[in-house]
């Protein structure tokens, strides 16, 4: 049997407890552990030798990061048969509220028990320390405690919501608990979350001192009669306490609109939770925890933006048998703003840059790209110099010498691409492997100017690079397996999420996301009032309206990007309905923010503001009959789904986990959703198939089905599940 907790009783009779997880680099909330903590609450409880205890850690990473996401649904009962007379949601219940009741055991137990804190507690690590009479943490400015629960559809389930109010009072435990905010050890010693800050050797030394100073100090404060909040009380009737939710409410609104489950849970949970006592308080609790946990989105969430994401991370898709390839020095061809966010991040990650543009004075304003940043940062100046000296500007070709990875982001037209491929190669010689930037340009194309295709790839940032998190690499027809390896070193050494996708125009990421911004022009090109348009697209949970993306894109980009593709594929192009509004907006020269005139209109003072003159003159006036916002909303997320799925179908996209994640990290998809794979699982393929038809029908063929999907829906298939069979 293994141990996840060990325990010592020392002289004075104190039981100190360690929580060290085998096989885990971190702690986390197990079976065992819950097991471990119960075994030992009954020894406080019956063990008159033991005075009280110090719960601490084993491990040099931290205290505990929480729950196992891997294997919440084994914890919480999942996939159990269902005892004798009970629900499924009575069972998941009592699954759920064994964490809740086992702490309030602990807190309860008649004995005084103090937490030694040296390194993160976030979530149920923080629950943890949060049912503890005293806590000690660490004085390093680099550990956090935090509640994050809600950034991947959760929410506090152990007490969180309950205990941080009546610590820190209603109104700033909302904004952690709503925002998912870590805090300092100082900050929590403000708060009253900590009783001290020590170094770090002292911890738990101080913590079984308090112990034994305080042999009746195993009560908390929202357990003795004359208990009140911190802030004012918690009573419905209370301004200050009204006021905490009315605003609370509306932040909720503000960042999650009505998309979320978790937010709306925990404003119930505090809301009821803060008027009973605290037996009552964490049953209530563990009932909205249940109800969240039981929705679909908190797993897609959750399977997305934590188990696929740490894949992704770990070289989930990175061909195996091929050595570790570090990178030690990059050219980066192109110092404009993508290529001057690369070399940022790249210099950040301790890897030299050789930033070349077409004359030194361009690539001099990349490197200074870097020098703002780092200045508006407000790095120590020492330390920024030190990321500043591992950018070298030049216009020489020949200082390209010793590079072991080349990533090109010039302008988006193929012959300017392979001029500068083709200078570069006659320094480096072809072995070297080389990246595209390129957002469109098929990977398979640009690689013939390249001698050695198989050495050539795809290696698409995001902008602005050194804020967004996805890199999308792209394989071509030729790429080779080593190549794939050293994009992904490199991906993981910058500290990026990859994802790797197969040639095609647009490759995932650009292609899908550009149906959001085209359904969008073409609604405009119909006479749809312009704000809701906009409106939608944000309710829908994306991060901006479509008209307001293709301002910040640019709309001459968008112009030369449709012209090209026009030319590629000659007879073969199909004009869209967005295609004409582009047009019209390029021939009156709005490009958009960059030159302060697009959809929108930029001044020089104050906030832009839809340009009022815009559906007379691109729609020729608003249409009489006005689409619902329920029928914008399906349009512009349909359109999504259903290139989404021509993807995978193409064979562009290999799993949904790369589909997924390239969606909400790359374009902001709706993270609430867990991506447009996850989305169209839950709502069932035979559903999506039936939508897209009837849209097909009334809007054309751009929301046509492919027969892969309607196969899917035939053999009542998901694509989780297929990816499922294809891993077993």
């Amino acid at each position: 049997m293994t141990t996840a907790i060990h325990t010592e009783l020392d002289a004075d009779g104190i039981l100190l407890l360690t929580i060290d997880v085998p096989g885990q680099s971190m702690n986390v909330i197990t079976p065992e552990v819950q097991a471990d903590l119960a075994a030992a609450i009954v020894r406080l409880k019956t063990d008159d030798a033991v005075k009280g205890a110090v719960l601490t850690s084993g491990k040099a990473s931290g205290f505990m990061a929480g729950a196992d996401l891997k294997g919440m649904g084994a914890m919480f009962g999942g996939g159990a048969k269902l005892p004798e007379g009970k629900s499924k949601m009575a069972a998941l219940f009592d699954g759920v509220f064994g964490l809740n009741r086992l702490l309030r055991d602990l807190e309860t137990c008649g004995k005084p028990v103090a937490a030694a804190v040296n390194g993160l507690a976030l979530g149920g690590g923080l629950e943890f320390i949060l049912a503890c009479h005293y806590r000690v943490v660490a004085d390093n400015p680099k550990i956090t405690l935090g509640l994050p629960e809600i950034m991947v559809g959760l929410f506090p389930g152990a007490g969180g919501t309950q205990r941080l109010p009546r610590l820190m009072g209603v109104q700033p435990a909302l904004m952690y608990l709503l925002q998912g905010k870590n805090m300092s050890p100082q900050e929590a010693l403000g708060f009253g979350v900590a009783q001290a800050v020590v170094p770090a050797d002292q911890i738990i030394a101080t913590a079984k001192a308090w112990v034994k100073a305080n042999p009746t100090g195993g009560v908390q404060p929202w357990d003795t009669k004359n208990f009140r909040f911190p802030g004012g009380p918690a009573s419905a009737m209370a301004p200050g306490f009204a006021q905490a939710f009315v605003g609370g409410t509306a932040m909720t609104h503000v960042n999650a609109g009505d998309n979320m489950n978790a937010p709306r849970a925990i404003l119930s949970a505090v809301y009821e939770g803060t008027q009973v006592p605290m037996d009552t308080a964490i049953r209530i609790e563990s009932k909205y925890f249940a109800k969240v946990v039981a929705d679909p989105q908190a797993g897609n969430m959750i399977r997305s933006l934590f188990v696929s994401k740490q894949a992704a991370e770990k070289g989930a898709r990175r061909p195996a048998g091929i050595a570790p390839m570090p990178t030690k020095k990059i050219a980066m061809l192109g110092a404009g703003l993508m290529g001057a966010g690369v070399a940022m991040v790249t210099a950040q990650a301790g890897i030299d840059v050789v930033l070349l543009d077409r004359d030194l004075a361009a690539a001099q304003k990349g490197k200074q790209y870097t020098a703002d940043r780092l200045a508006k940062k407000r790095m120590d100046p020492a330390k920024a110099q030190i990321i500043l000296d591992r950018i070298h500007p030049t216009s020489d070709y020949a200082d390209l010498a010793g590079c072991d990875l080349i990533i090109e982001a010039v302008f988006e037209t193929r012959e300017i691409k392979a001029d500068v491929t083709k200078a570069t190669e006659a320094v480096v010689g072809p072995d070297v492997i080389f990246g595209s930037n390129t957002s469109t340009l098929p990977i398979t194309g640009l690689a013939k100017a390249w001698s050695k295709p198989e050495n050539f790839i795809g290696i698409h940032f995001f902008s602005p690079v050194e804020k967004m998190p996805l890199v999308e690499i792209i394989v071509g027809k030729e790429t080779g397996p080593q190549a794939i390896a050293k994009a992904l070193d490199y991906v993981a050494a910058i500290r990026k999420t990859p994802i790797v996708v197969n040639d095609s125009r647009g490759f995932y990421t650009s292609r899908c996301f550009g149906t959001y911004v085209q359904e969008g022009l073409a609604l405009l090109g119909e006479g749809t009032v312009p704000a809701l348009i906009e409106n939608i697209g944000k309710q829908m949970g994306m991060p901006v309206g479509p008209l307001a993306v293709n301002d910040e894109v640019g709309l001459d980009l968008s112009y030369k990007v449709g012209q090209q593709t026009r030319a590629d594929l000659g007879d073969a192009y199909v004009a869209g309905p967005a295609d004409g509004v582009i047009t019209k907006m390029y021939e009156l020269g709005r490009q958009g923010r960059k030159n302060a005139k697009g959809f929108y209109v930029y001044p020089e003072a104050g906030k832009k503001y839809l340009w009022p003159e815009l559906s007379a003159i691109v729609a020729g006036g608003l249409a009489e009959a006005q689409p619902t916002p329920a029928e914008v909303k399906e349009r512009l997320l349909y359109r999504q789904l259903v290139e989404c799925a021509r993807c995978m179908g193409e064979g562009v996209l290999e799993t949904p986990q790369d589909g997924d994640l390239g969606a909400i990290f790359g374009w902001g998809f709706a993270p609430f959703s867990g991506g447009p794979f996850a989305h169209m699982d839950t709502v069932g393929i035979a559903n999506v198939v039936a939508t897209l038809d009837r849209l097909a029908q009334a809007h054309g063929p751009r929301f046509a089905p492919p027969q892969f999907l309607r196969d899917m829906a035939a053999a009542g298939d998901s694509f989780y599940g297929r990816a499922a069979k294809r891993a077993a």
